[in-house]
């Protein structure tokens, strides 16, 4: 009788310590996201104080009709997300098996290495636009001098989003290489011993005795980079501003809910992108996760 008492009393002081912890979460999550829900349902437009009627799905269905702004929105989400994730992963990992071994200088290496981490989004974005300027620009200059016409970069159409994707690579591949980098470190070393001495040269170990042993790193590596790949924003808006230039050409999804929240004041409906924003990104992060764990199996 007393044991269960006791218990009792342990799961009743586990639930007051997690109490803070529960609240804030229900304040800061729950609550904004039930409240965009319920938003996405009404009329709301113009002033913030104005009456709004509930209209049902109306909102979801403007916005999935909507073949001008908000699909093409989201193939530029897609293609950012795609592009700049693979090309993060696989230069991560070539960074990652350089610095696997000891040699002269790699703290000074890690250093620069994690500078980019160190700025903010808004920050390196304004770098870029320093350096990608199509008039004074290092960049156009080092072209000049090597024979090559200047690119207009961030001021053209049809590379403005390969570009961001260019710059997204040197903010974050150094965070995939660390990530790597540390299940690198966590391998065991006779697998590769024992290929070594049955003839395997350097390509044949990595490929059919690292690799497959990072496997659940690197599944890891991309769940936690796609996810806050598909959330990006600020470079987006530093670079190119409200609507992601002037034929919407870098827009994705949080540039076009921003777009239509504050210069159209088209609240309902930037709910409604939201919501459908993050049903999209859990179905993503599901999809990967399925995929995380056949690698860790």
């Amino acid at each position: 009788m007393q044991s269960h008492s006791v218990d009792r009393s342990h799961r009743r002081l586990r639930w007051m310590m997690l109490a803070p912890a529960l609240a804030f979460v229900g304040l800061m999550i729950v609550f904004p996201l039930l409240f965009t829900i319920d938003l996405s349902l009404t009329d709301a437009f113009g002033a913030v104080n104005a009456g709004a009627e509930h209209v049902g799905l109306q909102n979801y269905g403007d916005a999935l009709s909507d073949g001008r702004r908000f699909w093409p929105a989201v193939w530029r989400t897609v293609y950012f997300t795609v592009g700049a994730v693979v090309l993060e992963t696989v230069l991560g990992l070539a960074l990652a098996m350089l610095m696997r071994r000891a040699f002269r200088g790699i703290r000074w290496v890690r250093t620069v290495l994690i500078v980019p981490l160190l700025a903010t989004p808004v920050a390196i974005g304004i770098l870029w636009l320093l350096i990608l300027d199509p008039t004074n620009g290092i960049a156009n200059q080092l072209l000049k001098s090597v024979g090559i016409a200047p690119l207009e970069f961030l001021g053209s159409v049809s590379q403005s989003l390969p570009t961001l994707m260019v710059i997204d690579v040197w903010q974050w591949t150094p965070m995939m290489t660390l990530l790597l980098l540390a299940g690198l470190s966590t391998l065991p070393e006779e697998p590769e011993e024992a290929a070594t001495v049955d003839g395997a040269n350097a390509w044949q170990r990595f490929r059919h005795v690292v690799l497959p042993m990072l496997g659940p790193t690197i599944a890891t590596a991309l769940v936690l980079r796609s996810v806050d790949a598909l959330k990006t924003f600020d470079i987006l808006y530093a670079t190119k501003g409200p609507g992601g230039g002037s034929a919407f050409e870098a827009e994705t999804l949080n540039v076009l809910a921003y777009g239509l929240t504050f210069d159209y004041q088209e609240y309902a409906l930037a709910s409604a992108v939201l919501v459908l924003f993050t049903l999209f990104i859990i179905g993503v992060v599901l999809v990967l996760r399925r995929y995380a764990g056949r690698g860790a199996a």
